[in-house]
């Protein structure tokens, strides 16, 4: 069996994403056979794996970072939030289940030998296998039937670096009760910690540093500055969305509505990453931008309760305003579904109302029906005649009059997707339609912006590189070549 590591965190977003994916591309560049893991998380933000099936789009992040391809294995439970209290659950690529929370809590036990057989299988052909926990181990409430944290690591044999936000404050305390809340067999597990976030003289630190080994007995294996290049890798939560806000004076204003059920947000980093555009993500409560030039509708993962959502914010009335002013609109996936006249759900799969109105900018319809749709294709933009790649997962079949001017042409000659009568509006089901250079830089260049499309998968793959650099500098040279020694 490989060896492992697991990355958990004295609490949520406080890193471990990024700081994995870092460590993956640190030890395939020193010739490492490296593997991703991550036994259960909790986003809307879903890939499809290399293998076929559903796993975070996090997980498929720090496979790319492996330079690997992405296996269902790597993510074995994910959860996909649908309401307040309840998820789908995905084992192993494909849906298993729904569950509210305190019913989750009494299936976890269930799941946790398929997310043994997968940590082996993602091991198999490995050196290295680096884990990444979900949310913190102190969290003793859910301690029983655990598969995301000591659950996981006390059944696998796996030992455990803890990392501490800085930047949240507290990290000291943090650290230190998670040290006296653990109970010893959880406790035993961890061999050390690592300072996340720092900013400023990391010498400052120094009786931090030493309080907590008072405290603890750990030892410290680093302590990790702000990464800059971080911010161009993608966010896997979309509490970070509360963070992107840019003030790009004189750009093309592109708007996104931030809906609560909000799925693969990350289609729009490639936009983001444009200098010519000001993308806005507008929250709940704050109108449409009057001068945004586009306005571009994300996927959903409970698509009509995202649409009464919709209306209440007004967001209804600001975009009949904004395509009565000639601005453009693009939907994605649930929020191609959103533009049509109706959303239809006779069986209930959403688990509200059988059927809403939509927005009506399309001349379509969606029935939702039970099969899943859960695929990478090879697409060509039928506007922009450019070759485009990306994914799709969803539920429902979309038709009508406006599909005859479809949006792309898939892989086997299958339409998808629908442009209305005034080429003003189009949706589509095909996810990474923005990663496209060529398609981002056509798009672009109907507004008038030159010179746009950028590599943006060569902008990810050095911000890759860049964090692995970082984390060689700070971290303990002797724990790194423990663990990844150079090939």
């Amino acid at each position: 069996m490989a060896r492992a590591v697991m990355l958990q965190g004295t609490g949520s977003d406080v890193g471990k994403t990024i700081l994995v994916a870092g460590l993956c591309r640190l030890a395939a560049n020193r010739g490492v056979i490296v593997r991703p893991f991550k036994p259960q998380n909790m986003s809307n933000n879903a890939a499809v794996a290399d293998d076929g099936g559903e796993i975070g789009r996090a997980q498929w992040l720090q496979a790319l970072a492996c330079r690997t391809p992405s296996s269902v294995h790597m993510n074995p439970v994910l959860l996909k939030p649908q309401s307040e209290t309840g998820s789908q659950i995905v084992l192993q690529g494909k849906v298993w289940g729904q569950a509210k929370g305190r019913d989750y809590q009494r299936l976890k036990p269930q799941l946790l030998e398929a997310v043994l057989e997968s940590f082996a299988i993602t091991g198999r052909d490995a050196d290295l296998v680096i884990v990444e926990g979900a949310g913190s181990p102190a969290e003793i409430n859910l301690r029983a039937g655990d598969i995301a944290n000591m659950g996981f690591a006390t059944r696998a044999g796996v030992p455990v670096v803890l990392v501490g936000d800085i930047d949240r404050g507290g990290v000291i305390a943090s650290l230190a009760g998670t040290h006296a809340i653990l109970p010893q067999e959880d406790r035993a597990m961890i061999a050390g910690y690592i300072i996340n976030k720092f900013r400023g003289d990391i010498q400052l630190f120094d009786d931090g540093i030493a309080a907590i080994e008072k405290f603890t007995g750990w030892p410290c294996f680093g302590v990790v500055p702000w990464l800059a290049a971080a911010a161009r890798l993608p966010a896997e939560d979309s509490v970070v969305l509360e963070r992107l806000t840019r003030n790009n004076a004189g750009a093309l204003k592109v708007a996104v509505p931030v809906l609560s059920r909000i799925a693969n947000f990350d289609d729009f980093d490639p936009l983001a990453a444009e200098p010519a555009v000001d993308l806005v993500y507008v929250r709940a409560g704050e109108p449409l931008p009057a001068d945004a030039a586009l306005v571009v509708i994300p996927g959903s993962k409970s698509t009509i309760a995202d649409l009464e959502d919709f209306r209440r914010n007004g967001w209804d009335t600001d975009l009949v305003a904004h395509a009565r002013r000639g601005g453009r609109v693009i939907g994605i996936c649930g929020g191609y579904q959103m533009l049509g006249r109706t959303v239809h759900d006779p069986l209930g799969l959403e688990g509200g109302q059988s059927q809403t109105p939509g927005l009506g900018l399309l001349d379509v319809e969606t029935e939702m029906a039970p099969e899943k749709t859960v695929r990478n294709s090879q697409a060509r933009s039928v506007e922009y005649d450019v070759d485009l790649s990306g994914y799709e997962i969803h539920l429902g079949r979309t038709t009508g009059p406006d599909c005859a001017r479809r949006a792309v042409t898939l892989d086997g000659g299958r339409g998808d997707g629908a442009i209305s009568a005034d080429g003003r509006t189009m949706g589509t089901y095909l996810h990474g339609l923005f990663g496209s250079d060529v398609y981002r830089a056509k798009l672009l260049q109907s507004f008038g912006i030159e010179g746009a499309g950028h590599n943006y998968r060569q902008g990810v793959e050095d911000a890759l590189d860049a964090v692995a650099g970082d984390l060689e500098r700070v971290l303990a040279p002797d724990w790194l070549d423990a663990l990844m020694p150079r090939y």
